[in-house]
């Protein structure tokens, strides 16, 4: 780590960017798709990077937009090629995280509006001793278990929780649970279970919600028409 860095702060954050995002409908890479004027990926990065903890931010930017997402992401940030899967996306930019970040939280670029505050939870719970850190909110819709179409039982939703991100690591776990990887997994907590280390949770935040349909844009939209994200 560079004395700047130092100064900065002890956090490596991996943005992944590299998803097309289908469903948001046919055109640019999710990241790169407008929110406001701006590229969700740059509302990110904006929030990110005004954390006090973070000191370096590898983004991993779909294979054939990587001089674009350069020319935006600023002169600090390391922008890598994604790969075909998210896990891929992943494992390419913590490969190319400067030495001496030991702590590194991973980030979905589609989460565009997480706040700071949010990142500096995650990064206090591993630096306060977690191995591996999620934030989660509590699931507030009745979740039912379906088979062929019929109700087949009613799940407990006071022992569920919806995951987001930033997600927190030692760097030693996550790269070790990429590199034990078998199959695919949605999110690197995932990848670390198997390990079976254990992942702690932090109270997640409304605002850290994932931008995927249309819908979702008109939300973010309004939000931030509201005035009361702040960073």
């Amino acid at each position: 780590m560079t004395a700047q860095s130092a100064a900065r702060g002890d956090v490596a954050v991996l943005v992944v960017a590299a998803g097309l995002g289908v469903r948001l409908g046919t055109g640019t890479p999710k990241a790169l798709r407008l929110l406001v004027g701006q590229p969700l990926l740059s509302h990110a990065l904006a929030r990110v990077s005004a954390a006090p903890s973070v000191g370096s931010v590898v983004i991993a930017a779909p294979p054939g937009e990587v001089v674009a997402v350069r020319a935006f992401a600023g002169p600090g940030a390391v922008v890598v090629a994604g790969g075909d899967t998210r896990q891929a996306s992943v494992a390419a930019a913590l490969a190319a995280v400067p030495d001496g970040y030991e702590i590194v939280l991973v980030h979905d670029a589609a989460r565009a509006l997480a706040p700071t505050a949010l990142v500096e939870a995650v990064a206090a719970a591993v630096r306060g001793g977690a191995d591996a850190v999620i934030p989660v909110l509590p699931v507030i819709d009745t979740i039912k278990e379906v088979a062929a179409g019929t109700v087949v039982g009613t799940v407990d939703r006071s022992v569920l929780r919806a995951v987001q991100t930033p997600q927190g690591f030692r760097r030693a776990v996550l790269a070790a649970a990429h590199a034990a990887a078998a199959d695919e997994h949605t999110d690197d907590a995932g990848l670390v279970e198997k390990l079976g280390v254990a992942v702690g949770t932090v109270p997640g935040h409304e605002a850290a919600f994932k931008i995927t349909r249309p819908v979702d844009l008109v939300f973010a939209e309004a939000l931030l028409a509201s005035g009361t994200l702040g960073s």
